[in-house]
């Protein structure tokens, strides 16, 4: 197994699966079953005792490596620097050789199938993954500056499509230039990676590589955290170089420059708390460009929650899981501690930058009758709002 030489090296000191200063629980897993052998440390030495022939791999083992959230907080917080970037990769390698012999939980085994044989994990055909974008007037990829890449919760979630729609209508009313693909738009394979089905990982990358290349695509920015990560890290091992973005990097270079934050205060300031995507931030070390365009935005006053940033709590649906629910039923699911911390900030609204953390976010905002506290937001949404919508801008975009 790739990354088994590590696996002897954790002496389960615990640091993994807490914040910076060791205030909470971080980990999603540990959060949600409360057994060591959820948290990273444990997690480790169960796969070497299972290399070793120690353990078996029965259900509970399978639930233990599947629900990882990757929400790389144990890599953030391992005190031993040397080997500490295996961590989460010798977490999906052990997940890979489960994937091999078939020793897989009923719902990540429905969720891998059902993306093999449908393209998406919503058994909707492959021609209407660009319904999302009637009345539009979004245009198809033809050598425009940017490829908008959209996604499978992008395209087919409820939710998700009215975040879609947001993000593709704010764009172009700040004059950016993109095309999308619709429906030779493919899975970006993220989850199935982060789930240990590598050949289906590339299978799906291979494809989209192709068609990237078929249509000159050399920039390309995307709705989702996930689909910016698969696209910049794991694409390049296999022939996949392209300049990639996520939206919001587009979005601070067009608001930037246009006045909005100069414009006189005409009523009082809404109160907002920012959830940090993981693979924004942990995965890909960006903190600071959504708090950069709340920072421009009129009648908006920032608020952070006490973990944020390096330390934020993942919303748990990250590594498959929302779509596989290992970690997001129960009473303390990270989602549900998310929004009370959230709400008690004072904010009146929670803000993120991802499509599944919005819909994580929000179910758990009514699973905890937090309605009349906070409203969740996607950052184009709460844009929109701030810029268009509420008579505070009077420049010309």
């Amino acid at each position: 197994m790739r990354h088994e030489e590590i696996l002897h090296r954790c002496f389960r000191c615990g640091y993994c699966k807490l914040p910076g200063d060791y205030s909470d629980i971080n980990c999603p897993a540990y959060l949600r079953y409360r057994f060591e052998s959820f948290s990273p440390g444990g997690r480790m030495w169960l796969i070497r005792a299972w290399l070793d022939g120690a353990v078996e791999a029965d259900e509970r083992l399978q639930e233990v490596l599947f629900s990882c959230a990757t929400c790389n907080n144990c890599v953030e917080h391992c005190i031993f620097p040397k080997f500490k970037d295996q961590i989460l990769q010798a977490f999906i390698a052990a997940k890979e050789k489960m994937v091999e012999q078939g020793s897989l939980p009923p719902p990540v085994r429905d969720y891998l199938t059902t993306l093999y044989k449908h393209g998406n994990p919503y058994k909707m055909p492959q021609k209407k993954r660009g319904d999302w974008a009637a009345d539009l007037g979004v245009e198809k990829y033809a050598n425009q500056a940017y490829l908008f890449y959209i996604g499978d919760v992008g395209s087919f979630d409820e939710r998700g499509v009215q975040i879609a729609r947001s993000a593709a209508k704010l764009l172009g009313r700040l004059g950016a230039s993109f095309g999308i693909l619709a429906a030779r738009e493919g899975p970006d394979g993220n989850e199935a990676r982060a789930l240990g089905e590598t050949e289906l990982f590339r299978h799906l990358a291979e494809q989209n590589i192709k068609v990237f290349k078929e249509l000159g695509v050399e920039k390309m920015i995307t709705l989702s955290p996930h689909g910016y990560n698969a696209f910049k890290n794991d694409y390049p091992e296999l022939g996949g170089r392209f300049q990639v973005f996520h939206y919001t990097h587009l979005l601070i270079s067009l608001l930037t420059g246009t006045g909005i934050s100069e414009q006189p205060d005409s009523g009082p300031s809404r109160r907002v708390t920012y959830h940090d995507p993981c693979y924004l931030g942990r995965h890909n070390q960006d903190y600071e460009t959504v708090r950069q365009i709340l920072g421009l935005l009129p009648g908006i006053e920032l608020v952070e929650m006490g973990r944020c940033k390096a330390d934020a709590l993942c919303c748990g649906g990250g590594g498959g899981n929302f779509f596989t629910d290992l970690v997001c039923s129960g009473p303390e699911t990270s989602a549900r501690v998310r929004v009370r911390e959230a709400a008690d900030t004072g904010a009146e609204i929670l803000v993120t930058a991802c499509p599944m953390c919005t819909v994580m976010l929000e179910d758990a905002v009514k699973s905890q009758n937090l309605e009349d506290r906070i409203q969740v937001r996607e950052l184009s949404e709460l844009v929109t709002e701030a810029v268009f919508n509420t008579g505070r801008y009077h420049g010309h975009i």
